[in-house]
């Protein structure tokens, strides 16, 4: 791999060298290297490009690694990959792309990940989307996400989007079923005449399945951007969704909430809230001898983290 595709992935996997554990790195559409584990088995599919994730039951304190670097201008890929998560596993799985685009064409790359959780699984997944390059070529990101969640199974994610990426559509489903519970974080900026578009819709089948579905973004000059959060309560369960934004220059920001009630005893709430920086904010940093410019970069970045 080249230095490019090195800084690539250290900014969307934190990775200096090669990971422990499992992991499949993918560049510029070919496999950069790949390692399974007596826990954890990684295949290709045979139909269609992606790879096939399988972990035992009972595996602990471990950790998947698949990340993407793309840096040939014009280059366009989808890739489905499938997660299999045994019962009672505890595991981590980093994923993300990265994209840099000095040419003139798009860059496009869609992942499709679907993972299947056995009762009583837990998994902790990392989705961090980057872009950079000073080409006139957009540098394109469409994620779907598929969870399907036995039995007392947990799924945490981090979905993060700081920087760089020109268009994005973010689609997640999430299927629970008794006792399982979902968390997802979600980070974004985005800047210039950028656009991204998050749609969530999760069901709540099973007794005492719970959602909490959290977005925390800033959209700055011209910049578009769509929170679309929708959660089914079929049983008795909880769901919480929440958009907390900060609107600044000439950008643009909609959220919209979709709770459905199909069961009396379903608890379901949403939250939005939409301003721009608070000005008593920047005067208390300014006093402490930051500029206004200065000043706003430590708000957006407290409010990121």
């Amino acid at each position: 791999m080249d230095e490019i595709q090195k800084r690539l992935l250290l900014e969307v996997a934190d990775l200096h060298g090669v990971p422990e554990g499992a992991y499949n790195i993918r560049a510029n559409s070919q496999s950069a290297g790949r390692r399974s584990t007596a826990n954890i088995e990684i295949t290709s599919k045979q139909d269609v490009s992606g790879l096939e994730i399988r972990i035992k039951p009972g595996t602990k304190n471990e950790s998947v690694h698949i990340p993407v670097v793309m840096t040939e201008s014009g280059l366009k890929e989808v890739v489905y990959n499938d997660f299999f998560i045994g019962e009672d596993a505890d595991v981590v799985i980093v994923a993300g792309c990265g994209i840099d685009n000095c040419g003139n064409q798009d860059s496009q790359h869609d992942g499709i990940h679907r993972f299947f959780l056995d009762p009583g699984a837990k998994v902790r997944y990392v989705e961090k989307h980057y872009g950079s390059g000073d080409g006139k070529g957009k540098r394109i990101l469409n994620p779907v996400t598929e969870v399907y969640m036995k039995e007392n199974s947990t799924m945490e994610m981090e979905m993060v989007q700081i920087k760089g990426v020109d268009d994005t559509e973010r689609t997640t489903v999430a299927e629970l079923e008794a006792g399982a519970k979902l968390v997802v974080r979600e980070r974004l900026m985005t800047h210039g005449v950028q656009q991204a578009i998050s749609t969530y819709d999760v069901k709540l089948n099973g007794k005492d399945s719970s959602a909490d579905v959290v977005s925390r973004s800033v959209a700055r000059d011209k910049s578009f951007q769509k929170f679309d959060a929708k959660i089914v309560g079929k049983a008795p369960c909880s769901g919480h969704t929440e958009c907390d934004s900060i609107i600044m220059d000439e950008g643009r920001i909609l959220a919209v909430p979709g709770l459905e009630a199909d069961h009396v005893d379903a608890s379901l709430f949403h939250e939005a809230a939409i301003g721009k920086i608070a000005g008593e904010q920047l005067t208390k940093l300014m006093t402490l001898g930051l500029t206004e410019a200065e000043a706003e970069e430590q708000i957006i970045n407290g409010f990121l983290r």
